[in-house]
């Protein structure tokens, strides 16, 4: 699952933790499911080089391969703008932290955008929208006045499944 609940430390060393800041009781991290890793990126680019490359064997040494070479080169030039862009928008990364006086969402979008949102978590309540958000089975918080969506990139399964890991572990907080 792209998520996962962080361990925590019951006593931070006190050269690291703020003072008067309490520690956490539990942390989640989110981030978007990669069907393309950096590896099987060079990899492709590689592999569609080659196969590009295979039909340009007839017209080696001939005038045409340089007629031919530079919508190679656009092709592979285009598809690796095409697949980098892709990378740079998916870099979503998404921190939930859990305290026993604030639960904080901190949202890290591309190209550096970040949201941050906090409540107090007695009153945090935890939303699953099976029809009427943008993707199926929505999920958001909503508390201190407004209302949050978290793990909008998760598939719908996941999401059902952290509602009801969030539901628990707000339950026991209360």
């Amino acid at each position: 699952m792209p998520y996962e609940w962080l361990p925590t430390d019951p006593a931070p060393p006190a050269a690291t933790a703020e003072p008067g800041t309490p520690a956490p009781l539990a942390r989640l991290h989110l981030w978007p499911y990669r069907s393309l890793p950096r590896k099987g990126f060079v990899t492709f680019i590689g592999a569609t080089c080659a196969l590009i490359l295979v039909p340009m064997l007839a017209v080696l040494g001939s005038p045409v391969l340089w007629g031919i070479l530079p919508f190679f080169a656009l092709a592979v030039a285009g598809m690796w703008a095409a697949l980098s862009r892709s990378y740079r928008d998916g870099e979503i990364v998404e921190d939930l932290t859990l305290t026993r006086d604030s639960l904080t969402l901190t949202r890290h979008g591309p190209r550096g955008q970040r949201k941050d949102w906090q409540a107090n978590p007695y009153w945090v309540t935890v939303h699953l929208h099976g029809t009427g958000g943008p993707v199926p089975n929505y999920l958001t918080l909503k508390g201190n006045g407004r209302e949050v969506e978290l793990g909008a990139f998760l598939s719908e399964e996941e999401r059902v499944a952290l509602r009801d890991e969030l539901q628990t572990r707000l339950a026991h907080l209360r």
